[in-house]
């Protein structure tokens, strides 16, 4: 029977290699360091690269929505703190660990070969996540093409509406005074009587906005729960199959080609944000929502519940993309003795910064929406879908000129997902790279066409009239825990494992000799606090675990067990990986364990003039005698 095969880097501690051709591919060119991986063509390539891969959707759609939740200008406490403590410290490990190894999130692990599957779970969330990202893309393709309209579609309650769809509240009784008496009254009868309603009786119907309706109704057709799959929306498919194309399109020649259409997807964002906030700003209302947002006067007492630090964490943690494979899939194509601690820093606090700046341009125009529609601030605030896709859609269609804007903030939408999918999609072509080198530097192009295909029919179902409750059910599981159970076996394996004064050491080959004082905060949040934190949110998101909804509806048992079944597809392979090393290695038990706790023989800097004395007993796989690959996991020879 044949079988796919792996390289031998999946059994523990032997001088096992690739001898990699000198033949190029599009992905390097004469001008690289490393000729044979490719190297970014600039500084500005990576960078940019790097903060549309972290700043992405959830900046402007989560972040604002958690702020006024959680104490206002208060909440940027805590987030800053848990940026500090938990999201810098991952992000700069792995982007040093990429970057020092020159390798994919799979192969890196070299410096682990116990904890290898870590590698591989980071990969195959990535590609659960990629399913799902580009068909909130494909919504965002759907309302930019739907702003192509003098009247925008969901700005009023046309033939698709039904008798709950309405632009203001509508009364349903009151308490008024007839003849002397108080009475109770729907409110037909007080108008037909020219009678009024006495203050704070009033009771309003349950209706929903056009741009609500619209989105249920006509954009996702949406069935009654998980259980109905429906028809495929076409329109959505196609859509799905046009950001597919766009992203296969920027990748066909992997970071060559894709560090530079980020100069558009990464920078235009900001510069939209910047038009929607000076348009909100000079609304009527604005200030309503953008003290909404901050608050008139920060609620500091709720720095003293817990959940509030565990948003910011779980913010921090979740915007930073750590813990994804990507940051290490970026940075293993930058030159050795770049400055991977300044870029951390900056990607970092730019992400941030993107954030609060977001908020302020996302709740001036719903400030608006909420003094035209006459409601308070607080019913016109969604978070994630409802704030992208019905609540900011409706403050749009109340401004003058209201395609413009709307072109303009799905435009925003659309790039800031599409920079986010280009790493995404890095990830996985980087590590097929570095398991199969000879394959991809003949067949680059073909092997990124054929990953876009594929990840675009296993979206179709998140494109049915149950779609988006795939949507849902693939984010709250798969982006969820196991995202925080890799990122804490990555740290525990790499300080307490490997060695994290090693991994200083390692570092410093890199970026220069660097005093204690330095690494005082760095040891500090490595060797406990991080750690301590990414346990403490993964306990804390298992015990508050409560059966998923999508807005009011519930998901069906099979739903449940479906999610479940997805993250434990995703994390077995620790296990797996890891007894498969165990029993590949040589010796007792524990020598088999221990050797598996080395790092291979092949770690290290991947050019020979990198490595020094440190790392010189390191074989250049070049001149190494090629050897015979085993088959998958090295069951068979």
């Amino acid at each position: 029977m044949g079988m796919l095969s792996l390289p031998g880097f999946l059994s523990c501690g032997k001088k096992k290699d690739f001898s990699l051709s000198h033949e190029k591919d599009s992905h390097s060119s004469d001008g690289d360091e490393n000729k044979e991986r490719g190297n970014w063509s600039s500084k500005g390539d990576y960078l940019l690269s790097m903060v549309g891969y972290a700043v992405g959707l959830g900046n402007v759609w989560r972040f604002p929505y958690l702020t006024y939740q959680n104490g206002g200008g208060a909440f940027l406490i805590p987030y800053t703190l848990m940026l500090a403590l938990a999201g810098l410290p991952l992000f700069f490990m792995e982007c040093s660990l990429g970057q020092f190894a020159s390798l994919g999130p799979i192969s890196v692990w070299r410096i682990l070969p116990l904890f290898q599957g870590v590698g591989f779970t980071m990969v195959i969330i990535s590609a659960f996540v990629t399913v799902y990202y580009n068909v909130i893309i494909a919504y965002a393709l759907y309302y930019l093409f739907a702003s192509f309209q003098k009247v925008l579609p969901w700005s009023e309650c046309f033939s698709w509406a039904d008798e709950f769809c309405s632009k203001t509240r509508l009364v349903n009784d009151c308490n008024t005074t007839l003849h002397g008496e108080i009475i109770h009254a729907n409110y037909t009868f007080v108008t037909s009587n020219n009678l009024t309603c006495i203050n704070g009786t009033i009771n309003y119907k349950p209706v929903q906005f056009p741009s609500e309706q619209y989105w249920n109704k006509v954009a996702l057709q949406r069935s009654s729960g998980l259980d109905e799959t429906g028809n495929i929306v076409w329109y959505l498919a196609l859509c799905l199959l046009l950001s597919w194309m766009i992203v296969a399109a920027a990748l066909f020649k992997g970071i060559k080609s894709s560090g530079k259409v980020v100069y558009f997807t990464a920078l235009f964002p900001y510069v939209i944000l910047l038009i929607l906030l000076v348009r909100g700003a000079t609304l009527e209302g604005s200030m309503d929502g953008i003290q909404y947002y901050i608050g008139k006067q920060s609620n500091f007492t709720k720095l003293m519940e817990a959940e509030v630090w565990k948003d910011a964490a779980t913010q921090i943690f979740y915007s930073l993309s750590v813990a994804w494979g990507g940051l290490v899939a970026l940075s293993s194509y930058n030159r050795f003795h770049n400055n991977c601690y300044l870029d951390a820093i900056l990607v970092c606090v730019t992400n941030c910064v993107t954030s609060v700046f977001a908020g302020f341009a996302v709740f001036s125009i719903l400030g608006h929406m909420a003094f035209v529609s006459e409601r308070p601030v607080s019913e016109v605030v969604n978070s994630g879908f409802n704030l992208a896709f019905v609540a900011y859609p409706e403050a749009l269609s109340k401004l003058p000129v209201s395609p413009l804007w709307s072109f303009l903030f799905f435009f925003m939408l659309l790039l800031l997902g599409l920079d986010s999918q280009f790493a995404s999609i890095e990830t996985l072509t980087t590590s097929i790279q570095d398991l199969y080198p000879r394959v991809m530097k003949k067949l680059r192009i073909p092997v990124t066409m054929g990953v876009c295909l594929l990840l675009f029919f296993l979206g179709l179902i998140c494109v049915t009239q149950a779609g988006i409750y795939w949507v849902n059910l693939i984010d709250h599981f798969c982006a969820g825990w196991g995202i925080l159970f890799s990122a804490v076996l990555e740290i525990v394996g790499i300080v307490y494992i490997y060695g994290g004064n090693r991994f200083i050491e390692d570092i410093e080959m890199m970026i220069g000799k660097k005093s204690r004082l330095f690494w005082l905060w760095w040891r500090m949040c490595w060797f406990f606090i991080t750690p301590v934190l990414l346990v403490a949110i993964l306990i804390w998101s298992l015990a508050t675990f409560s059966r998923p909804f999508y807005g009011s509806v519930p998901y069906p048992t099979w739903g449940t067990a479906v999610g479940w079944c997805m993250i434990i597809f995703c994390v077995i392979w620790i296990p797996i990986i890891a007894i498969v090393k165990i029993v590949k290695a040589e010796g007792t038990l524990y020598e088999r364990i221990v050797s598996c706790c080395r790092p291979a023989a092949n770690w290290g800097p991947y050019l020979e003039r990198h490595r020094g004395e440190r790392y010189s007993h390191i074989v250049d796989p070049k001149k190494e005698k090629e050897h015979e690959i085993p088959t998958v996991f090295g069951f068979i020879y």
